[in-house]
């Protein structure tokens, strides 16, 4: 195979997945994309001796990883706030993220008024997460335990753990669907059982 071929295969990697980082979400894969990509189009400069652009990628990935660093350190300050279930921000908040919660959770009932506690997630001020349930303190069913697309890092979920258990939360059970939501419940401690995903507090 033609070597300037395969060069130029670099440069359109690189090229794409820079491209690509833009079209997420999540800023923490933002930038952990964009630095990949700067990185391999680096490469490709240093081989065509595109010494500028070589530098302004080697520039790139040392802001993306600085920025990385910061966020890695720097923890979120989270509030929660418990409200009724017939709160007009949480009614706007869930016609808002309702096509999202929705491919978070195939199949999802889209009903809470049986619930019991309805909580809205804030970070500095901003709405970041709901999570409503029914129950008591001996065991909480989590019906809904959503978290918008640029906080989902896990930290929210550690929180609401920290905060249940506070708060006297015994066990936390989930019987809702699962496809998009098992790495999450791995990572934050629940077992699955017949009864469902529960997690002892």
């Amino acid at each position: 195979m033609d070597s300037s071929f395969l060069i130029e295969c670099i440069g359109y990697l690189g090229s794409f997945l820079v491209l690509v980082s833009f079209l997420m979400t999540s800023v923490v894969k933002l930038r952990i994309v964009n630095t990949i990509g700067s990185i391999i189009f680096m490469v490709y400069a240093l081989i065509i001796r595109s010494y500028p652009t070589a530098l302004m990628n080697l520039c790139l990935v040392l802001i993306n990883l600085h920025i990385l660093w910061k966020m890695g350190n720097a923890g979120k300050e989270y509030e929660i706030t418990r409200v009724e279930h017939d709160d007009a921000f949480l009614e706007y908040l869930l016609n808002r993220y309702h096509d999202d919660i929705k491919l978070c959770f195939p199949g999802i009932a889209y009903s809470f008024d049986d619930a019991d506690y309805y909580y809205i997630i804030t970070c500095e001020g901003k709405p970041v997460g709901l999570v409503i349930g029914k129950g008591d303190k001996a065991e909480l069913e989590l019906l809904l335990d959503y978290t918008i697309p640029e906080f989902r890092d896990f930290s929210i979920g550690r929180f609401m753990v920290n905060r249940f258990t506070s708060d006297g939360f015994r066990k936390l059970v989930y019987r809702g669907p699962d496809v998009n939501h098992k790495k999450y419940l791995d990572k934050m401690g629940y077992v699955k059982t017949e009864e469902g995903y529960v997690k002892e507090l």
